[in-house]
């Protein structure tokens, strides 16, 4: 149990960390942040007198794939800070006690820190036949929620599921699941959507709420820290998409040369995340680099769009139906295949005048 008094300056001087080792802290989560040397040397100032926040992490209609990937972060010190500094007061998959003691153990964190702790919710919540599809200690999701969530300083809601309701959600949606939005309303509320999240964006928003405050969101409510640009934008296969070089099967040899993935159904032009950038697995890869098309994981209703490998410009793809790709998007891909075609063809006058004109080394188009 937290002491209020308490901050993170003075937990990490009872771990033995010096003046130096904090400020290297504070610059390594600064720069997976992508904060600026002056954001960092601010980061220190705070952190170091900011007071222990106690974390709440509640679950319900998930996979566990979202807290998995919270307990695989690469980063260093952002894992240290979540589990060692900043007190995860309750999660019932890592905790060990079970049974009352644990619900002892939740009801005593939330009344002491009561207005003020962080509560992160994993899965999307069950309203139909009320709530009974998920039931935690006797009691609903949607009660449980609702009761933790009117002590909270701020909300997280981790993994697309809770974000925007993700695969419970989808139709035919047999247990009325929605997200948490749809429940929380006067709290504020920090969507770490994807399926799962990438570890060091759940835990870099953790971190920057605790030392900054809420940051700054996009009209889904994700952190713009993480979510502002797309996937196509910071994507290495972008050169080949503006040239129309475009994989046509998972194994012909334009996915061999790494093309562009667009064709076998790549969402990337309508994504936003930081998959590109961060990576996945301490930054070795990402599914795009890996050959897979991005199937779209951080947008709402990514389940029910027409198919994780059909072309976004397919004319009966809901991504396009719904308005989701945007026109630069389409006029990409049409500009792309374009220029395809006319380096096509100026391929072939090259070969036919290399092969009626043998004393033309150098054939121009």
């Amino acid at each position: 149990m937290n002491d209020e008094t308490e901050t993170v300056g003075d937990v990490l001087e009872k771990r033995g960390f010096t003046r130096r080792a904090f400020l290297q802290l504070c610059a390594a989560v600064s720069a997976t942040l992508a904060l600026s040397p002056a954001d960092a040397a601010e980061m220190a100032r705070r952190l170091q007198y900011a007071p222990r926040p106690t974390v709440i992490y509640l679950s319900y209609q998930e996979c566990t794939g979202c807290l998995e990937s919270l307990t695989r972060s690469f980063s260093p010190g952002l894992a240290s800070l979540i589990f060692n500094d900043i007190s995860l007061a309750f999660n019932d998959t890592l905790q060990a006690a079970a049974g009352k003691a644990a619900e002892a153990a939740k009801d005593g964190a939330m009344k002491k820190a009561w207005g003020k702790y962080i509560l992160i919710v994993d899965g999307s919540v069950p309203l139909d036949k009320g709530g009974v599809y998920c039931t935690v200690a006797g009691r609903s999701a949607v009660s449980d929620l609702k009761h933790a969530a009117s002590g909270a300083a701020a909300v997280v809601a981790v993994g697309t599921c809770a974000a925007f309701g993700g695969l419970p959600y989808a139709t035919p949606n047999p247990t009325g699941a929605v997200p948490v939005s749809e429940i929380v309303r006067d709290r504020p509320i920090i969507n770490v959507s994807g399926c799962p999240p990438i570890a060091e964006v759940i835990t870099g928003v953790i971190v920057y709420y605790t030392t900054f405050g809420l940051p700054a969101l996009d009209h889904l409510r994700r952190p713009t820290i993480f979510y502002a640009n797309s996937i196509h934008d910071r994507c290495y296969r972008r050169p080949f998409y503006d040239r129309g070089m475009f994989a046509k099967t998972f194994d012909d040899e334009g996915a061999r040369q790494g093309w562009c993935l667009f064709e076998l159904g790549c969402k990337g032009p309508v994504t936003h995340n930081a998959c590109p950038t961060m990576k996945w697995n301490g930054g070795t890869s990402f599914p795009i680099e890996s050959g897979h098309p991005c199937l779209g994981c951080s947008e709402p209703g990514f389940w029910d769009k027409g198919g994780f490998y059909r072309p976004l410009s397919a004319p009966t793809g809901h991504w396009s139906r719904a308005g989701v790709i945007g026109g630069a998007a389409a006029a990409g891909a049409v500009v792309g295949l374009g220029v395809a075609a006319v380096a096509r063809a100026r391929q072939d006058r090259a070969r036919k005048n290399s092969h009626t004109d043998p004393n033309k080394k150098n054939p121009q188009p």
